[in-house]
């Protein structure tokens, strides 16, 4: 992770899951966090990790190294289930994408130039208006959606030189959206380039949100499965378990390690 994204007085804020550093931070200090970067031109790479990425990254050596360069915000309930059993304190925050970027738009009053990248054409373009009807001190422009030819690549990388945004957000899933990011965006695309998963599917409405009270008890995921369960059952019914499991074998080496120390 590049050491700019924090100043050297400060405490460092990351906690460490499964390999992966994750910033602790409440909901006002992300904010901040992101403007600064953004007001600093502080080229930065941005992801959030869950349960399943923290797992997709765990047997992707590649996704691994890429995940090493870049700021890592919590997402979901098992990285705060994670966060407990290895450094005893949850985090102060559920900075997930789905709600976190949105309300980082609507806070920052600083106008911003947004690119967006990926998705289905129908949901990026609905996601684009959304975005603007809600923050519309920024400009929120659309560059593709995630299916583009490997032919297109260079069209949309000299298409975002030109624009230079100060956030780029990218939606492709885990792994495509990390690996893609750290293989093609450097200072000369953007300033924050931000994997954002589902986002704009939700932002949207192409695939709705769990009920207020579900999200509030971290449970979004199980309305999820719900919805898809043919799709999501192996992220969720088998990949949580295993998650944990890792979390409790990295608990294990960390008290050998103190007990052996």
């Amino acid at each position: 992770m590049n050491s700019h994204a924090f100043r050297s007085r400060d405490r460092d804020p990351r906690r460490n899951i499964l390999g992966n550093d994750v910033f602790a931070l409440n909901w006002s200090d992300g904010i901040a966090l992101l403007g600064r970067l953004i007001r600093e031109k502080s080229f930065t790479k941005v992801s959030f990790l869950n349960a399943h990425s923290a797992n997709m990254a765990f047997g992707n050596t590649e996704l691994a190294h890429a995940f090493a360069d870049f700021l890592i915000l919590p997402d979901g309930i098992g990285v705060d289930i994670a966060s407990k059993i290895l450094h005893g304190a949850s985090f102060p925050a559920n900075l997930n994408g789905t709600d976190f970027i949105p309300a980082f738009f609507a806070a920052t009053q600083m106008p911003l130039k947004v690119a967006l990248l990926g998705a289905t054409s129908d949901n990026l373009r609905a996601a684009a208006r959304k975005f603007s009807q809600r923050a519309p001190q920024h400009e929120f422009t659309v560059v593709d959606d995630g299916f583009f030819r490997q032919e297109d690549e260079t069209r949309i990388l000299t298409e975002l030189k030109r624009l230079k945004p100060d956030v780029l957000l990218v939606a492709m899933g885990v792994p495509r959206q990390e690996l893609w990011i750290n293989r093609n965006i450097t200072p000369e695309h953007c300033t924050l380039p931000i994997a954002v998963g589902a986002l704009f599917d939700f932002m949207s409405g192409a695939i709705p949100r769990a009920p207020y009270w579900m999200r509030r008890t971290r449970l979004e995921w199980v309305f999820r499965l719900m919805l898809e369960p043919a799709r999501l059952f192996d992220r969720y019914v088998i990949g949580n378990p295993l998650f944990l499991s890792r979390v409790l074998r990295q608990k294990m080496m960390l008290v050998k390690t103190h007990h052996d120390g």
